[in-house]
């Protein structure tokens, strides 16, 4: 089984990708994570933000594997512990297909977006920096797959 992170937005400040990067490389035995980043749409003076949104979409949209399961980060999704992410998990791993996970742009994601979603996951009711989630989801991934390895990474 494969996954995905596809974010919307390009280049990650160095402390981001470097994080992302070691999660990534700790996840390659369990659940290797490729991270594909998509364009935002245009913004701007002049510029719709609707219209932006629905470009950002149709390009996560083109962007899923095929028959994947798609979770989207949304926050008004499902608020999980740490233990139920990994049950979660479990339960993917379960239905044998690839996972993509998507983070969508400055006004979130496109309404084409959440109904192709499986599932909404939120990281909490705090507004995060869509580059933070990045890295904020890559270590709860390990944190899920660590505890389903049983390695003494998750400690609580």
């Amino acid at each position: 089984m494969k996954s995905k992170l596809i974010a919307v937005g390009e280049r990650a400040p160095r402390w981001v990708a470097e994080g992302f990067g070691e999660y990534q490389k700790r996840l390659s035995h369990w659940l290797p994570l490729e991270l594909v980043e998509i364009e935002p749409g245009l913004r701007g003076k002049g510029r719709d933000a609707v219209r932006a949104t629905a470009d950002e979409g149709a390009r996560v949209l083109a962007a899923l594997p095929k028959n994947a399961c798609v979770v989207a980060l949304e926050g008004r999704g499902r608020l999980w512990t740490s233990e139920q992410l990994a049950q979660r998990l479990e339960h993917w791993r379960g239905q044998g297909r690839d996972l993509a996970f998507l983070i969508g742009g400055p006004e979130g994601h496109a309404p084409e977006v959440l109904a192709r979603a499986d599932e909404q996951w939120s990281l909490g009711p705090l507004t995060l920096p869509h580059m933070l989630v990045r890295l904020v989801a890559a270590e709860q991934l390990y944190r899920a797959a660590a505890l389903l390895a049983n390695h003494p990474y998750h400690r609580a």
